[in-house]
């Protein structure tokens, strides 16, 4: 099955506003709904969905739950899933899937909401105090790292978790060397520009099954210093352990 993308979000909504006004007319009270596809997210509609399903628990005092392709192929590998997946999955062969690599991931613009939530971020802080001014481009890349982060997260396919993985390594590697030789040279100011050419340098020997872009790459290194793992002045591990996540 393809994906499931943002342009299903209404067919989701509908299933939902459907099912709470059949459990009213029959006098039921509805406290946890499962939404099953038989695909995974995409990045966007992971994105989508997270906010949606918290808004949903908040209006209607249910528990949401998703259960995508990663989570049936589990239930089905169950001994109490094991005569549904005789039955009707082990008679036939799927085809191999198609190779992705060649595909373009796409860059997408962030919203002005998303935009601005973003200005109480870890890495904006981390680049504000190292003297950095213009940040929508900085923002832009880590939205674009996140949604692919997420969608990794959602699907749940093991090379792509090791890939992501992989290339998490490498970037933060490519930070501390350059970290720890702008700190010798008393050239700190100079570190982010270095590290961004690295990147670049380092973009095409990241792992190809995650289709990334340049963009991307740069948002993997903002996600590093979201997490606490890397900073851009001396003392980033003090503005990390200060920082209150939103």
């Amino acid at each position: 099955m393809p994906q499931t993308t943002t342009s299903q979000s209404d067919q989701i909504r509908d299933s939902l506003k459907n099912a709470l006004k059949a459990a009213a007319a029959n006098g039921h009270t509805i406290t946890l709904w499962i939404l099953c596809i038989p695909s995974s997210m995409d990045g966007p509609a992971a994105n989508w969905w997270d906010g949606w399903k918290k808004r949903q628990e908040k209006a209607h005092g249910l528990v949401i739950e998703l259960w995508d392709k990663a989570t049936l192929v589990k239930k089905l590998q169950s001994p109490e899933g094991d005569h549904v997946r005789r039955a009707y999955y082990e008679p036939f062969t799927a085809p191999a899937p198609a190779a992705a690599q060649g595909q373009m991931r796409l860059v997408l613009d962030v919203e002005e909401d998303k935009a601005t939530a973003l200005d109480s971020a870890l890495f904006v802080r981390q680049m504000t105090e190292a003297g950095h001014v213009e940040l929508d481009s900085a923002k832009r890349q880590f939205f674009n790292a996140d949604l692919v982060a997420r969608e990794v997260a959602h699907k749940g396919v093991p090379s792509e978790v090791a890939a992501l993985s992989s290339a998490d390594a490498t970037l933060h590697g490519v930070w501390e060397m350059q970290f720890n030789e702008c700190s010798a040279q008393g050239a700190l100011p100079a570190l982010h520009g270095r590290v961004w050419r690295e990147v670049r340098g380092e973009h095409d020997k990241l792992p190809k099954v995650l289709r990334l872009e340049v963009t991307h790459s740069w948002g993997l290194v903002h996600r590093l210093v979201d997490n606490r793992r890397a900073g851009w002045v001396t003392h980033w591990r003090q503005i990390a352990s200060g920082h209150a996540d939103d």
